[in-house]
């Protein structure tokens, strides 16, 4: 054990998919009890993606980078001279087919570790799962509902406090006192108008009005003509492509004509994609990963970033995506913890929590109250413009 997982080596990609019929919830179990021998077999590692759906956006590239990695891996000699063993399904955008994919990992497949899901809905209709069963699991989404309170469950997207605390700061640096939210109606969006509220009373901002849309949205004119109409000085979309970029086209659209944020979720090119030339002049916090060319020499991303976008280019002929790299992240963590103390549950739950990881979405310091990692430095703000995004603040 103890060896570095830290090297790259070229990518190739496979990637295994299962249905996810037939699964159920009774007799959870994990690997506690499994037989010592099972030590010489391959280390499992399951991951529930949202690869079809609403959030295909962000399931396919987090699929690519986790099959991509997996490759690596074994060709590398695996973990301890053991394959790793990588099974994906597919959870269709859906939370009972994540709670669903979930059992079948723990119970059928007996994996050691779960990634996923890509968004917050699916990924709190695992956690009960993974707890009950006492399996470490690594979400990649984004709300801190997530993690709180958790054992087993840790995650790699930044919070989305954290989102709002930079969209707060930048709002209060321009002087913006009244804010409009239009924000997606799933799990994502949940807590957000709370949060926006409670940490803009301390900046003298207030929320003015809140709007809602479903992630399937291609419809926005109801929620455009009430912000337009509303005295707010700014506005914050927060949603996942391709709702998200429709939702910006519809505001450039109905002329609402006022300032505008982003949450991390259109960290892609989906994103411009579905704007098209709305997109310009959208600010955003995200990770370092689609500024990379803009960072400065000696930013301790710089090394693994670059090198991960090398070979995911490689291995799909694009670039990925900020949701790429919270999959990457949480496979370096995932297969770092395991090579140090191997695959006993509760062995590996304590090494996650002190986890130290530099990464896609920012430097790693896991401890046993803080399932994240990640804080505030862990964004940049950048501006969409012709296509891309410009660094506005690091």
């Amino acid at each position: 054990m103890k060896k570095s997982r830290l090297r790259f080596i070229a990518p190739i990609a496979v990637v295994t998919a299962l249905a996810l019929a037939g699964c159920s919830t009774s007799n959870l179990g994990g690997t506690a009890d499994a037989d010592p021998a099972a030590e010489a077999g391959p280390i499992k590692i399951g991951a529930v993606l949202d690869v079809t759906g609403v959030g295909a956006s962000l399931g396919v590239p987090e699929q690519n980078t986790l099959t991509m990695l997996a490759k690596q891996l074994n060709a590398d000699g695996g973990i301890d001279g053991r394959d790793v063993e990588l099974t994906i399904v597919d959870n269709q955008s859906t939370e009972d087919g994540a709670a669903k994919a979930t059992s079948k990992l723990i119970e059928s497949d007996k994996v050691d570790l779960i990634i996923g899901a890509s968004r917050t809905g699916p990924s709190l209709a695992m956690r009960p799962i993974a707890e009950a069963a006492k399996v470490p699991m690594i979400s990649v989404a984004a709300n801190i509902a997530i993690v709180e309170g958790s054992q087993w469950v840790f995650k790699t997207a930044q919070n989305d406090v954290v989102v709002i605390e930079r969209i707060l700061d930048d709002a209060k640096a321009k002087g913006y006192t009244k804010l409009a939210l239009v924000r997606d109606a799933t799990g994502f969006g949940e807590g957000v108008a709370d949060y926006i509220t409670k940490l803009g009373a301390e900046r003298g901002i207030t929320l003015v009005m809140t709007e809602a849309f479903e992630p399937s949205a291609t419809d926005f004119t109801p929620q455009m003509t009430n912000v337009r109409g509303s005295d707010a000085d700014a506005v914050i979309i927060w949603g996942i492509n391709p709702s998200a970029g429709l939702a910006q086209k519809a505001y450039v659209q109905l002329g609402v004509n006022k300032p505008v944020y982003h949450s991390h979720g259109i960290s892609n090119q989906a994103f411009f994609d579905a704007a098209g030339d709305a997109a310009n002049g959208v600010i955003a916090p995200m990770g370092r990963l689609l500024v990379a060319d803009q960072l400065a020499a000696d930013n301790p991303q710089s090394t693994v970033i670059d090198q991960f976008k090398a070979d995911y280019s490689k291995a799909y002929s694009e670039q990925p995506s900020g949701f790429a790299g919270h999959a990457f992240d949480a496979w370096h963590i995932a297969v770092n913890a395991i090579d140090a103390v191997g695959t006993d549950p509760e062995a590996l739950r304590t090494e996650l929590e002190t986890a130290k990881w530099t990464g896609i979405s920012g430097v790693f310091k896991m401890t046993a109250k803080n399932h994240s990692g990640l804080d505030a430095s862990a964004l940049i703000l950048a501006e969409a413009e012709d296509g891309r995004w410009n660094l506005l603040k690091d």
